[in-house]
């Protein structure tokens, strides 16, 4: 236990003036204790470092053999005048043409297949949000009444749910589903159906509207959706309100968690990449009223105090002609995951508790873990964004800690150099699980509170909408007309198994606040500081 004091975290807590008891009418606190993220500093594993750069190098071949070949030519030619150049192309083109047109028929033949077999840009057409009704919109007080009416908790239970609240850094405008609130059985197909049509159509209704693309026209489809899985698929529900074609390729993604977002779009990728000429359209939502958990158990009350309503719906491109009017170009997608393990894998887990209801448990062991699965995912994906001053430092650092870097007795290990990611990024969207979550995020990664604004905001006024999250902090950079040409986009998210996943986008022009976001209408009301 000694050796890991370095990763908890304390806070004293003012639990109020306790009502009874010897100690009845005095003020009471409390000392929590909670993990936080390990320090990355201290800990870097060379394999994943090793990992990044074998993904660069194979993207990289074409960069490494053209400043060759671009130095044997000049200095080919460098020592001859410009008349001396053209009076030896028209000798050689005179005298042997063979020579001269095998060539060109080889540069245009190697040409050929370099275009031909590169990956086709992924652009990112334009994307959507859903913006549930202001009659779904519940603050924490009126959470915790709801959960008082229910009759289902006891006094300290909603104690605890109050505290989660209050510290959660969620506002009081989120939204939750009217069966939650009426205190009905809310884990009913039904209610499920419902929902998720509600989410899930209005933001693709608002995306094809955007986009002026017709459903029609959409070759892939892929939905995640952890946790509500019904039969016929969430998949095939838009394809049956849409009434797509015949041979659109749909999948269903389930039991994925919150990082599910970007395993489907990555999934989509894979599809555009065999199908040219297409459109994909991805869609990402969590359906709230069916997790509900009715129960005691604190470790399955959690996701009650976080989840709320929301859905996004993205509509990709492989067509060379919509590099005009494209927001987005997509660069990398780094993928961990760390199921191997049997404490992550069951960090996130659903089942039921001691009384039989259903509902999602999460360890205690959760910042930790979620740190472990951040820091292998940023390792590898360091060598494909930084530059290259940084890279140099950090590679060098690492070797010297790793072969001269132990110390003796008396003197502590070399600290490796942590690359700064704010040379490779503009922008930042973090999921926003939580509070805790993001401070650690912020802490670990060196980021300033403009950099961590975007999740903060979105946790506060949309809450954790699980794999959508990253996108409603998409929307608020969007709103505030922050996304300039060029600017680089990190989206990084994770979730249940246990799995961190990293997506980096390129903006194709400026962004302009657009006519339809979901922030809109409270844009003026932020940033907040709470």
């Amino acid at each position: 236990m000694a050796g890991e004091q370095h990763l908890l975290a304390t806070e004293i807590v003012n639990r109020g003036i306790e009502s009874s008891g010897p100690n009845a009418g005095s003020q009471t606190f409390s000392v929590r204790v909670r993990r936080r993220l390990p320090d990355f500093v201290q800990s870097v594993n060379l394999k994943y470092v090793k990992l990044g750069y074998h993904y660069l190098i194979n993207h990289a071949i074409y960069l490494a053999t053209i400043p060759v070949l671009v130095l044997v030519f000049s200095a080919e030619v460098g020592s001859l005048s410009k008349e001396e150049l053209w009076k030896k192309l028209w000798e050689d083109a005179r005298y042997d043409l063979a020579t001269v047109l095998g060539f060109f028929g080889v540069f245009v033949f190697t040409l050929s297949v370099y275009i031909m077999s590169r990956p086709r840009s992924i652009y990112l057409i334009d994307f959507a949000c859903f913006k549930p009704h202001d009659d779904l919109k519940l603050s924490k007080q009126q959470l915790i009444e709801a959960v008082r009416r229910s009759g289902k908790h006891d006094e300290a239970s909603i104690e605890f749910q109050k505290r989660i609240l209050m510290s959660s850094g969620i506002g009081d405008e989120t939204y939750i589903p009217k069966a939650v609130m009426a205190g009905e059985n809310c884990a009913t197909m039904k209610e499920g159906r419902a929902e998720a049509g509600m989410v899930m159509f209005g933001a693709l209704d608002e995306l094809f509207e955007k986009t002026r693309v017709r459903p029609k026209d959409v070759g892939v489809l892929v939905v995640n959706c952890s946790i509500f899985n019904p039969t016929p698929s969430l998949s095939a529900m838009i394809i049956n309100h849409y009434k797509m074609r015949g041979n659109i390729l749909s999948f269903n993604l389930g039991g994925m968690g919150c990082s599910a977002g970007v395993i489907a779009l990555d999934l989509a990728r894979d599809m555009l990449e065999s199908n040219p000429n297409n459109y994909a359209v991805v869609v990402s939502t969590e359906m709230v009223g069916y997790n509900w958990y009715p129960g005691k158990d604190r470790s399955m009350i959690i996701p009650n105090c976080f989840f709320r309503m929301g859905c996004s719906a993205l509509l990709l491109s492989n067509r060379r002609r919509d590099y005009r009017h494209a927001k987005y170009r997509l660069e990398h997608i780094v993928r961990t995951h760390k199921g191997a393990d049997d404490r992550s894998f069951r960090c996130v887990y659903q089942e039921e508790d001691s009384e039989r209801f259903k509902g999602l448990r999460v360890s205690k062991d959760l910042i930790e873990i979620g740190g472990d699965a951040l820091k292998t995912n940023i390792t590898t994906l360091g060598p494909l964004v930084l530059p290259f001053s940084e890279q140099l430092l950090f590679f060098a650092t690492l070797v010297w800690r790793n072969l001269f870097g132990h110390g003796g007795p008396q003197q502590p290990p070399t600290k490796p150099y942590i690359p700064d990611y704010k040379l490779a990024f503009e922008h930042f969207c973090v999921h926003a699980a939580s509070k805790t979550v993001l401070d650690e995020l912020q802490r670990n990664l060196g980021l300033s509170d403009s950099n961590v604004e975007a999740s903060r905001m979105t946790l506060h006024r949309f809450g954790n909408t699980s794999s959508s999250s990253i996108w409603y902090e998409l929307a608020y950079l969007e709103a505030k007309e922050r996304v300039k040409r060029g600017d680089r986009v990190w989206q990084i998210s994770f979730g249940s198994g246990f799995k961190c996943n990293s997506l980096v986008w390129r903006a194709m022009r400026r962004v302009k606040k657009p006519s339809s976001n979901p922030w809109l209408d409270c844009l003026d009301r932020y940033p907040v500081y709470h």
